[in-house]
């Protein structure tokens, strides 16, 4: 707002979007409007120059995908008058997916995502486990509560979730959490002629969860033909139901050509998806351990936004086929490998896709972690490690 005319806030809906906007137009003393109000959305659809000329020089404008015309409008206006902070909008889709939106404010905007809570907000903690990891091996000491940890990962990060002890309730908000959005967001970016095929294609994502995205075996799972599919979850990530984690590879041409991994946008709507609750999550973890496998990406992605390391994360597959959960590749090409384990002991093999990546990465490999449900961190040779899950956001 310093120093940028237009500032965009995008995630899934109900991350609290609207509640950080309305505090900051509050603070500031400028105008909000939120374009779920029909009222306010029929007039910026009637006249766009019009309506934001009634906001004057400054204004919060919520969910502004629902008038994809206004951002032409936005454009005109703030090469008439381009101070910094004239404009704060939010998305609940990702408008910068429509060519004419992001040509039309290049170089006018910066663009910021709002996901759910991360584990250290909500138990107002400083995580900064991305920027620890890049200098050190952290080392803690764990919660070592394998109920808690299943508990962690089956809440999610979504406020209004978060506040519901009981599982089923919480169950009950994220079914009528998916209706609305698939009933209502989709209809903002795309015309879908059978609606009903995205509720049941997200569940079949979130069953694959840390999985690779195979279109050909989802379309033979689904009966959906791999180019709707692929429209299809496009619109999914779109909307920011189904976020993929892009490969890693050394010669950073090859990246393009690799697959994804699928990964929903939060652990807690992908459990309920699948059906998962804690005794099953106990008892099965053939499923847990994806999901928590999720969870871990999820927390790194949040972290991200904030860090002071300016890095991005991928997943590793070897040509021989070893893996790396997660990898961070910071600006200056310096790499840290993570895996997952969801037991509470680790063995040397564990580090077998760790050490694949440290082959690959040569002289840019930092260090390897392995999160596991322990007490302690322990050094198993240089620069590989095991780590409590509680690194992340103690």
């Amino acid at each position: 707002m310093t120093d940028t005319p237009v500032s965009l806030l995008l995630g899934p809906r109900q991350s609290g979007k609207s509640t950080l906007v309305m505090s900051i137009a509050e603070r500031e003393g400028i105008t909000y409007r939120t374009l779920d109000d029909a009222t306010v959305m029929s007039a910026a659809a009637t006249d766009p120059v019009g309506f934001l000329r009634s906001l004057g020089d400054r204004a919060v404008i919520d969910e502004v995908q629902r008038v994809p015309e206004l951002l032409v409008a936005i454009k005109t206006s703030v090469d008439e008058k381009r101070d910094p902070g004239r404009y704060i909008l939010t998305g609940s889709s990702n408008i910068m997916t429509l060519p004419r939106i992001s040509e039309s404010l290049a170089g006018r905007m910066e663009i910021h995502t709002l996901r759910p809570f991360s584990q250290g907000e909500l138990g107002n903690k400083n995580d900064r486990f991305v920027d620890t990891v890049f200098e050190e091996i952290p080392d803690t000491e764990g919660e070592h509560s394998k109920e808690r940890l299943i508990a962690r990962v089956l809440q999610g990060g979504f406020p209004e979730a978060v506040t519901r002890t009981s599982h089923k309730r919480r169950n009950a908000w994220f079914s009528s959490y998916i209706s609305t959005v698939l009933s209502r967001d989709v209809r903002d970016v795309a015309r879908i002629e059978y609606i009903n095929d995205l509720p049941r294609l997200l569940r079949i994502l979130a069953a694959r969860t840390g999985s690779l995205l195979n279109y050909s075996e989802l379309s033979n799972s689904t009966t959906i033909t791999q180019s709707t599919l692929k429209r299809y979850i496009k619109i999914l990530e779109t909307i920011f139901l189904f976020e993929p984690l892009e490969a890693w590879a050394s010669n950073r041409g090859k990246r393009l050509i690799k697959s994804p991994k699928v990964h929903l946008i939060d652990t807690g709507l992908a459990a309920m998806m699948i059906g998962l609750d804690e005794n099953k999550a106990i008892e099965d973890q053939l499923s847990f351990g994806p999901l928590l496998e999720s969870f871990v990406v999820n927390e790194l992605r949040k972290q991200i936004s904030w860090s002071a390391c300016d890095c991005r994360l991928y997943h590793y597959r070897s040509s021989s086929g070893k893996e790396v959960d997660a990898v961070l590749e910071a600006s200056d090409s310096r790499v840290v490998g993570i895996e997952v384990k969801s037991t509470a002991s680790v063995k040397s093999s564990d580090f077998q896709g760790l050490r694949s990546l440290k082959d690959d990465a040569g002289v840019r490999f930092v260090r390897g972690i392995v999160f596991y449900d322990g007490k302690m961190t322990v050094n198993f040779e240089d620069n590989l490690a095991a780590v409590p899950f509680s690194a992340l956001w103690s």
